[in-house]
């Protein structure tokens, strides 16, 4: 495919074999260094630890615009899909309609960071005016390579329109995020809560702490034997909510070599010995809270690891979010709030995308009715 953008030169848009196999400050210069779950470094340890690839369901094919002089202009980091595993944006009701109508969802194409539901650009561009290229480019190695539909999952809201002008289908779902409203220490949002919520966060974080010491870890501070009592606590968190855990181990070695500054290892110790873990990702205004994990349950560890931990680190860093991933309704009572999450859907089927499409808007309703009703139970303050 070609065009001339708003460059007025000649573009190519094209499937490739792998992140990859671009360099790295070509990648990242599209949008890379402000997300960390695009960014060459994460994607690339992704596919050279075998975590997505032949034999995963995962199989990279990102979708790219180079001009004349091969350069890269925009990209999309997508996979050919022959599951829905690891997405947490849940189409299976989708697949069995379809394949009851006789049709075939699967293999499909996923515009997303693997495994990971945290939102992010879906859209790499140098200009935005590429956003159409990009788009009808996903769409054309869907019916050319005879896939049910695309899929970009947790897409920032600031791309959301860009999809529209497409006339891709909008999802929406709920997420619960920490917000910083300016906080200058872990007591001044605890001050914000209502007293006895307040009082329940004080004791949760002074019975999670006792006994242990919490260090945290970053950069060339997290050695090997950190990430071999880590990847214990991940597999059997993977083991129990997904059957198999996603990711190898050398793809926490990856990360840890060619990310590691945007990495912080939350771990606990009794007695010299390292009993959970948490695993947060830094972006350039929001911290991320992946992947957690122990080997001894400790009354409200999780908690603090995974949530109070992160608050300080947020406060620490200046960032404005906290964002520690899918589901979890426990969250809102430790102060992390109702947030909308946003997907992006398009399928080749005219008549499945009308039925798609009236069980989308029945589902916003839903959805906003739920935010309403999840936003009068947080544990701030109330005012009248």
């Amino acid at each position: 495919m070609s065009d001339t953008g708003a460059a007025s030169k000649e573009l190519t848009v094209r499937l490739a074999p792998s992140v990859g196999s671009f360099a790295s400050a070509d990648w990242n210069a599209l949008g890379g260094n402000r997300n960390p779950f695009v960014s060459h470094e994460f994607l690339s340890a992704l596919e050279d630890s075998a975590s997505v690839g032949e034999g995963t369901g995962w199989d990279p094919v990102p979708i790219v615009i180079q001009d004349q002089a091969d350069r890269l202009l925009a990209a999309m980091p997508s996979y050919a899909k022959s599951h829905s595993q690891g997405e947490y944006v849940f189409d299976q009701s989708w697949a069995n309609a379809l394949h009851q109508a006789g049709g075939r969802y699967y293999p499909k194409l996923q515009i997303a960071a693997p495994f990971t539901p945290a939102s992010g650009p879906r859209l790499l561009l140098s200009d935005p005016a590429l956003a159409p290229h990009l788009l009808k480019g996903a769409e054309a190695v869907c019916l050319q390579s005879h896939l049910s539909s695309a899929h970009a999952t947790f897409v920032e809201p600031d791309q959301i329109g860009l999809f529209k002008a497409g006339e891709w289908l909008i999802r929406s779902d709920l997420q619960f995020h920490w917000l910083n409203r300016d906080y200058d220490t872990f007591q001044g949002f605890l001050d914000d809560l209502a007293s006895r919520k307040r009082k329940n966060l004080r004791k949760e974080r002074e019975a999670a702490q006792e006994g242990l010491r919490i260090e945290r870890l970053s950069g060339d501070d997290i050695r090997s034997e950190h990430w071999d009592a880590f990847w214990i606590f991940y597999q059997d968190t993977g083991m129990r909510k997904w059957g198999t855990p996603y990711l190898t181990r050398e793809a926490f070695t990856l990360l840890g070599e060619r990310m590691g500054e945007r990495l912080v290892l939350i771990l606990a110790f009794e007695d010299g010995d390292p009993i959970a873990g948490a695993l947060n990702f830094i972006g350039s205004d929001a911290l991320y809270g992946r992947y957690w994990g122990c080997n001894r349950d400790v009354r409200f560890l999780h908690f603090e690891l995974c949530y109070y931990q992160a608050i300080d680190l947020a406060i620490e860093l200046g960032l404005d979010r906290v964002e520690a991933g899918a589901q979890g309704g426990h969250k809102l009572a430790r102060g992390y709030e109702p947030v909308k999450t946003w997907s992006a859907h398009w399928l080749a089927d005219l008549g499945f995308r009308e039925a798609v499409a009236d069980f989308l808007e029945r589902e916003r309703e839903g959805v906003a009715t739920d935010q309403i009703f999840l936003d009068g139970r947080t544990p701030f303050k109330k005012t009248d």
